[in-house]
């Protein structure tokens, strides 16, 4: 009588583990929370914000150089002037509106 060798059932269990658990670190290392795919996301949003922190940064910049140019120490009449027309909307008597 010939035996066929059958592969035990606990060997063919043992790899499919194995097995799903490469599939399931592999999908997690690219997918996750922590995975590639997050981190170049991170990595855009980074470059996004820091592009929107340079534009603030300029934007304090000028806003300072008008608080200074409007304040008692310093008074620009020119900008004065401007303001004055753009929140009153005010003109001298020599002047033409075109609308």
């Amino acid at each position: 009588m010939t035996s066929f060798a059958r592969p035990a059932v606990g060997t063919f269990i043992f790899f499919a583990v194995a097995f799903s658990l490469c599939v399931y670190f592999t999908f997690a290392a690219v997918q996750g929370d922590y995975g590639l795919f997050r981190r170049v996301e991170i990595t855009a949003e980074a470059e996004h914000l820091q592009s929107q922190l340079v534009q603030v940064q300029a934007d304090v910049v000028m806003m300072e150089n008008l608080t200074l140019r409007l304040s008692d120490d310093y008074l620009d009449l020119d900008l004065l002037d401007e303001q004055a027309r753009s929140v009153l909307g005010m003109i001298r008597a020599d002047e033409i509106v075109i609308r």
